[in-house]
């Protein structure tokens, strides 16, 4: 078996597990940005096609090891509600993969973000398990299409008061469920990921040590300033789907 498609260069290959171990680092300090980053690098290289279900895979075994780390800090009542509403969505997902606007949907999740970040707080019928749940299902219905959705996810976790350490954790076991979830439905459409194995495994293991790196820095950042550097961050991603969103609007994509 060949160790790289016919598609990517050795180049291609190293800016991959390069961006890989950068966007996990990103992801363990900050507690978001590293998927979209990841995913907006691997547009210029990767085919088309492989996008989203490759980009799932890498992101599945970065969460795993994330959450992995930070097993002590995840609310596993939330994420049992999160993955209720994951399967429901997946199953969604799956029927209706390929016959919604990619364009809609980057701007609606640009919108939900910017309003969850700096709109009112959300009461306790919103900011609650059941608020969780549906997020779950929408975010995982939604990955189908734009790949990744950790802004949106982090903003659901983020009216909880779960802390940096809190949410980070619970977020990446989240994505966990929400990737899984993602793989098994492309593989059942047919996707064959074997050609990319190698790959993504190396991806995966250099990730792993961007995310050690950046749980050591995230236990030094205080929580008003996790909190603003969140809040930048998601405005910035958002900004971005509304850029990516209009433009293909425009263009009539």
């Amino acid at each position: 078996m060949d160790l790289l498609p016919e598609s990517l260069s050795v180049l291609d290959a190293a800016i991959l597990v390069f961006t890989s171990f950068f966007t996990s680092l990103l992801t363990a300090a900050a507690g978001i940005g590293g998927g979209v980053t990841l995913l907006a690098v691997m547009a210029q290289i990767v085919p088309a096609v492989a996008i989203v279900p490759i980009h799932g895979v890498v992101q599945l075994g970065s969460n795993i090891g994330r959450a992995s780390l930070m097993r002590g800090d995840i609310n596993w009542k939330l994420l049992l509600y999160f993955l209720g509403g994951s399967l429901i969505g997946a199953l969604v997902g799956g029927q209706v993969v390929v016959s919604l606007p990619v364009a809609y949907l980057q701007l609606i999740l640009a919108v939900f973000i910017l309003y969850a970040t700096w709109g009112p707080k959300p009461g306790a019928a919103v900011s609650s398990e059941k608020g969780v749940a549906v997020g779950g299902a929408i975010s995982t219905l939604l990955t189908m299409f734009v790949g990744a959705t950790g802004p949106f996810v982090a903003a659901i976790l983020k009216p909880l008061g779960l802390g940096r350490m809190g949410q980070v954790a619970t977020m990446s076991a989240c994505m966990v469920v929400q990737h899984c979830l993602k793989v098994l439905v492309f593989g059942l459409l047919g996707f064959s990921f074997s050609a990319y194995l190698p790959l993504v495994g190396l991806m995966i293991v250099i990730g792993f040590l961007g995310t050690i790196v950046g749980r050591r820095l995230l236990k030094k950042v205080s929580e008003d300033s996790f909190k603003l550097g969140l809040n930048i961050i998601l405005t910035l991603l958002a900004v971005r789907l509304l850029w990516s969103g209009g433009t293909l609007l425009l263009s009539g994509g």
